[in-house]
């Protein structure tokens, strides 16, 4: 198994083989907690006109943000913490934001995409070891899909020394990350869209048992699947 890791839009453009898209702040742990929560169709969407038309046919709640503030006339912008106690049972959610779903979407090149954060890291690592696939490309999405995100990037790396046997310090990663400049936002009350909570919802490792398979539409958008770790 060789591992990649490749960054931002671009990089998830020219990924193959088995795809992990990684949107740590934080898209990706966002749905983690949504699916937990409930929800029975998942749809991720780059375009906002796109993922407005298909909640309108379904019924659906809006999840997403441009910029990291929620979008206008949606239901919850890009956070864990607002989410977090809803009940989502039955409910079709649609989301879109600057930098996770834009990856999803352009990983036109994959035999398989699935999300990546550290909620679910060890769910990753068990499934990828189940397909024991040829190559493994890693895209660390960043900061609107266009500049390095240390978040992604360390994510990145953590599941690729998981993958190779190599030693991790999450205590050490986690310490590092909470004075990064992507997590500014989460420790300043000004920032109301990003509540200190969404940093340790989105750092709370191996929360959950379940990794999340991104199957593409015909209309452009991906629905994501639920699978147990483990079942390839």
């Amino acid at each position: 198994m060789v591992v990649n890791v490749v960054e931002c839009l671009g990089g998830a453009r020219q990924a193959k083989g088995l795809v992990v898209v990684i949107d740590v702040f934080r898209a990706f742990s966002v749905a983690c907690y949504a699916v937990e929560n409930g929800a029975e169709d998942y749809i991720a969407v780059g375009e906002i006109d796109l993922a407005r038309q298909l909640a309108a046919e379904r019924s659906g709640v809006l999840v997403g943000e441009r910029d990291c503030i929620k979008i206008e006339g949606f239901d919850f912008g890009n956070s864990p913490t607002e989410i977090e106690n809803q009940d989502f049972t039955g409910r079709t959610l649609v989301h879109t934001t600057s930098a996770g779903t834009q990856g999803l979407v352009s990983a036109t090149g994959a035999d398989e995409i699935i999300t990546g954060s550290f909620v679910n890291a060890q769910a990753i690592v068990e499934y990828v070891r189940s397909k024991d696939p040829e190559l493994v490309t890693i895209v660390a999405m960043g900061t609107g899909g266009v500049m390095r995100a240390q978040e992604d990037m360390m994510c990145a790396m953590y599941l690729k020394n998981e993958l190779e046997d190599y030693p991790n310090s999450f205590v050490t990663l986690k310490k590092f990350l909470a004075g990064v400049d992507s997590a500014e936002k989460f420790f300043d009350e000004t920032k109301e869209y990003a509540p200190e909570r969404d940093f340790e919802l989105c750092m709370e490792l191996d929360r959950f048992d379940f990794v999340l398979q991104a199957i593409p539409r015909q209309d452009g958008s991906v629905r994501l699947k639920k699978i147990t770790a483990g079942v390839a």
